[in-house]
């Protein structure tokens, strides 16, 4: 059964998409069948790992996106589904095992436009029936969300089974951190009634992981704030009881934006070696971390 994660922060600018991107990668070299969702409307993972010319055909066209899903017989997730999308400038298949269902600009409209055929059925459930037809095929599912819990979320956070919150060491990751903790419960309750048997308990917060982290900044401090007030919803059973702020860590780099413009995950960029100890281990060792810190 696959893992679905959702990576959420009500603080946005916390290097959310690279840290999705990169953490997909570093799974899908390990052997893991990963499918990444791209429920983002900034589309940021979708221009990165498609590059622009192929992203721009299904903007343009508005096909083979996952807001076409909520049209009414139209495309399904499968439809969309993008196969081992990371290619090399040559259009070589370069990550077997990484698979990408694409946004773009569009989903925004499913905040304020779209009107679901049956009011019984909002836009999270019909996403979670259609996903179901797709998972046994995944090690893991992980889900790129906005920084809030509107409709897009909604996709991703009812689908899950965890969720993790990329974070800076600074106080508006800890502030989004809370806000995000508060408007789960609010979420959870409100969706309840719509969960089907056999879907287990909604997701849980399970880690918190910081990410670009400038190499001048003490983190020390940042982080036994975050520590305390995860202690805190600990105790009063809002976070999983196995919630923890991962060992492993991830500093910032200039190869990571490098990395973007030339559409490729970190990994893949030829000269990440010449940065001293590369950012390259940072992600394996986060993604090593994820691994293990698997639902009991």
């Amino acid at each position: 059964m696959a893992r679905k994660i959702s990576f959420l922060n009500y603080k946005g600018g916390v290097g959310k998409t690279s840290l999705i991107v990169n953490l997909a990668s570093c799974l899908a070299l390990s052997g893991k069948r990963v499918l990444l969702c791209d429920l983002d409307t900034q589309s940021n993972a979708s221009i990165w790992l498609l590059r622009l010319d192929r992203w721009n055909g299904i903007n343009s066209s508005g096909e083979g996106a996952v807001y076409s899903i909520f049209n009414p017989g139209n495309a399904t997730l499968a439809d969309c589904l993008v196969r081992d999308v990371v290619q090399d400038k040559n259009g070589e298949k370069v990550i077997p095992g990484l698979d990408l269902i694409p946004t773009t600009f569009n989903l925004v409209d499913l905040e304020s436009d779209l009107e679901s055929g049956n009011p019984n059925q909002p836009p999270y459930s019909i996403f979670h029936e259609q996903l179901a037809e797709l998972e046994d095929d995944y090690d893991f599912i992980l889900f790129d969300c906005p920084p809030n819990i509107l409709r897009a979320s909604q996709c991703g956070v009812y689908s899950s089974n965890e969720i993790y919150v990329p974070a800076n060491p600074d106080a508006l990751s800890l502030v989004g951190f809370t806000l995000l903790v508060e408007k789960l419960q609010k979420f959870h309750r409100a969706s309840a009634s719509f969960r089907r048997s056999g879907m287990g308990v909604p997701a849980e917060i399970r880690g918190i992981i910081f990410n670009s982290i400038k190499g001048n900044v003490d983190i020390e401090v940042p982080k036994i704030r975050m520590q305390l007030r995860l202690n805190q919803f600990r105790s009063q059973k809002k976070v999983s009881a196995q919630a923890k702020i991962f060992n492993a860590q991830v500093r910032d780099a200039n190869i990571v934006r490098r990395a973007v413009t030339l559409g490729l995950p970190v990994v893949l960029v030829g000269d990440h070696r010449h940065e001293g100890e590369s950012v390259v281990t940072d992600y394996n060792h986060v993604a090593d971390e994820l691994v293990q810190h698997e639902p009991t």
